[in-house]
């Protein structure tokens, strides 16, 4: 098969793939996959069709706006075409969409006006003589349906527009008028047919108003508000409409009332009674574009609605006008999509990698793709099992999913995607030169001698300097790889041993350096108990089960000498995980280990539970997304010195689900589960901090 042939069976699949997607969104409400998700593949189709334009067809959905009207309402034929958008995901693309502009009206100033980008169903509302006369849906941009009555029951939709005389006194309103002559011109007379066009949407508050009625009547929660909107429009029943709470924001005047800027459309809009978004803002140029953005990401989470990015579009209507459009969407606009945490990548190879306790971990190794605004290139594949009900092979289109600083994991493969190349995976028989085994009961694969591992050594290492061990400033695993290449440190306890001039010697590693990381080794010599717990690496014991320990033994010395029915005290440690506990502790090699750490000097901080009755006790938090005034690390300590625990997955059990900036699918979770969630601000009122 040729390059060219290739690259054509990929285009094919892929507008296979979008049209059944986009068939399940637009005209059945229903997604088999996210937004994000099928924003990628449209990007990436667009991107092949535009380095082939060969390739482009009638037919493909970078050529159309996409869904059909659907049966059941009276379908309406829009007197100007209702236009999609293209995407930019990166601030390189707002650039070439820039340099277009410039290609194709040289010698133009050019100012642009920069918006929210609404996550909710479009619509394009008529007004003759000033009274709301229909409003219809996008369907295929030609052809819509008649939805009036159920935009009647919306009240953020005027029934009547709004009247000069009754607004021309409001000081904001003179202002305007002031700045913007043409505005005041352009409203003085109710014109006799107006048309404009907008979002409807729900509120996040409304959201969680109408899933609390759904758990009342004990129905299926809804998925998202996004879905709300989408699905009330369709409702042959007015009243469920109204029941809803929809809101509805303007953003596109289509009738000529004499305005020359986009800028000026808001402000009609606006004086007509219509909500607009208040965060809209005129840029000069690409960097204030960029700057806007910025300012929207950060106040993303305060907002009551769903954003997924801004809408950018030249100022000038003229300009905007002369551009014209180019296939489904005008040349003068764009949308500047937010980091998504789903895209779709390719299967290049799946690989194995080892950690610390000898587990295999499979990884796929991906085509890089953006995710989450980081570039991504592998994600965890977890084990064989995972593998098995995923139906993952190499060379697979697959859905990707990260969430704030977690590893990427692969969620979905989409398997009409497949190339007929695809190569099944299997756990190798041997790795490191040791026998790989998978014992009953158990989901991992390991290797038999983990220690005999340099491999699992070096992970070791990286483990017992990481940030919730030992969490040594400036000691990463480059500098950890060269020390052992060097032969300098045999296991962790020889870092303590080290002097400034074995770090001098090495290339690249001047005296201030090396004063530095010999300064930061002996500074965690005393440590926090859980801490060194947690440094240990033992097989099951993260940093909750370390607190555990630390707390119910509260010494090293008591640790090293536990029974296991010592262990069968322990709150929230299982068979499994005691098991592990007394054989780490009981092993002659670990023993010497421990006794190696205190001849160097290493000793911990003894620890007495300061999870005392108090007003979080007996209270599970989840955390999700990015906290702005706290660190994670720090939002756990305060949890825990107030009595509360912390979980890393979310259940019917947990108490909390604290939400920060772009929180991941937790949160989700946490809504169809029920549980409360808190927002940094209530967080920080309920710990008063």
């Amino acid at each position: 098969m040729t390059a060219l042939q290739t690259i054509k069976d990929r285009v094919k699949k892929l507008k296979k793939e979008i049209n059944h997607h986009r068939y399940l969104y637009h005209v059945l409400n229903r997604q088999e996959i996210s937004d994000a998700a099928l924003d990628s593949l449209k990007h990436e189709l667009a991107k092949i069709e535009k380095e082939h334009p060969e390739l482009i067809t009638l037919d493909s959905p970078t050529q159309r706006v996409a869904g059909k009207a659907l049966a059941g309402f009276k379908k309406v034929r829009h007197q100007q075409r209702m236009l999609s958008l293209n995407d930019a995901f990166s601030e390189e693309e707002v650039r070439e969409w820039e340099e277009r502009i410039k290609k194709l009206s040289p010698g133009t100033e050019v100012d642009y006006f920069a918006e929210l980008k609404i996550d909710g169903f479009a619509i394009s509302l008529i007004y003759e003589d000033g009274q709301f006369m229909s409003g219809s849906t996008r369907g295929d941009g030609v052809t819509g349906e008649d939805v009036t009555q159920n935009l009647r029951t919306i009240e953020s939709i005027p029934l009547t527009l709004q009247h000069f005389e009754d607004v021309e006194f409001l000081s904001e309103v003179k202002k305007i008028f002031h700045e913007f002559p043409r505005v005041k011109k352009a409203v003085s007379n109710m014109p006799k047919r107006f048309e404009i066009r907008g979002e409807v949407y729900m509120k996040k508050s409304a959201f969680e108003a109408v899933n609390r009625e759904q758990r009342k009547k004990k129905l299926p929660l809804f998925a998202n508000p996004r879905n709300i909107a989408a699905g009330s429009m369709r409702q042959l029943d007015p009243t469920m409409v109204a029941s809803r709470g929809l809101d509805f924001l303007a953003y596109d005047l289509i009738t000529d009332l004499g305005q020359e800027t986009h800028e000026e459309e808001h402000l009609i809009a606006k004086l007509f009674g219509f909500t607009t978004a208040g965060m809209a803002e005129r840029c000069e140029s690409v960097e204030g574009i960029m700057k806007y953005g910025k300012h929207v990401q950060g106040e993303r989470e305060k907002l009551d609605f769903l954003i997924d990015g801004i809408v950018v579009q030249v100022n000038s209507g003229a300009l905007f006008d002369r551009l014209g459009v180019a296939g489904k969407a005008p040349r003068g606009a764009i949308a500047f999509k937010f980091p998504a945490e789903e895209a779709t990548s390719e299967v290049e190879d799946i690989i194995v990698q080892v950690g610390r306790t000898g587990v295999l971990t499979p990884v796929a190794v991906l085509k890089p793709v953006v995710v989450g605004g980081v570039t991504v290139s592998r994600a965890t594949l977890h084990n064989i099992d995972e593998i098995k009900r995923l139906g993952v092979r190499v060379g697979d289109t697959v859905i990707v999913q990260r969430a704030g600083d977690v590893i990427p994991d692969i969620v979905k493969v989409l398997t009409n995607l497949r190339p007929s190349k695809s190569k099944a995976f299997s756990m190798p028989h041997t790795f490191c030169g040791q026998l790989v085994v998978r014992k009953e009961g158990e989901v991992a694969h390991k290797i038999l001698h983990p220690e005999k591992c340099e491999l699992v050594v070096r992970e070791r290492f990286y483990h017992f300097v990481s940030k919730g061990a030992f969490d040594i400033a400036g000691l990463g695993p480059k500098i950890i790889d060269r020390l052992l290449d060097e032969g300098l440190i045999q296991d962790p306890a020889d870092l303590f041993t080290l002097k400034e001039d074995d770090i001098k010697m090495l290339e690249r590693f001047g005296e201030k350096s090396a004063e530095n990381i010999i300064a930061s080794i002996q500074a965690k010599k005393e440590i926090e108990l859980p801490r060194l717990i947690y440094g240990l690496g033992i097989l099951h014991v993260g940093e909750e089960t370390a607190l555990d320990l630390a707390e119910h033994f509260g010494t090293l010395e008591k640790l090293a000498h536990l029974s296991k029915e010592d262990l069968e005290g322990v709150a929230n440690i299982g068979i499994v995980v005691s098991h592990s506990i007394y054989e780490w502790f009981h092993s002659p090699e670990h023993q010497k280990f421990l006794a190696k750490l205190k001849s160097v000097g290493v000793s911990a901080k003894s620890v007495r539970s300061s999870r005392q009755p108090q007003k979080l006790k007996g209270l599970t938090f989840v955390l999700t997304g990015t906290l702005e005034t706290l660190a994670r690390d720090e939002a756990k300590r305060r949890i825990r010195e107030l009595g509360g625990d912390v979980s890393e997955s979310v259940s019917k059990k947990t108490g909390y689900v604290i939400v920060g900036s772009d929180p991941g699918s937790k949160a989700d979770t946490a809504y169809k589960l029920g549980v409360k969630i808190l927002k940094e601000k209530e967080f920080l009122n309920l710990i008063k901090l």
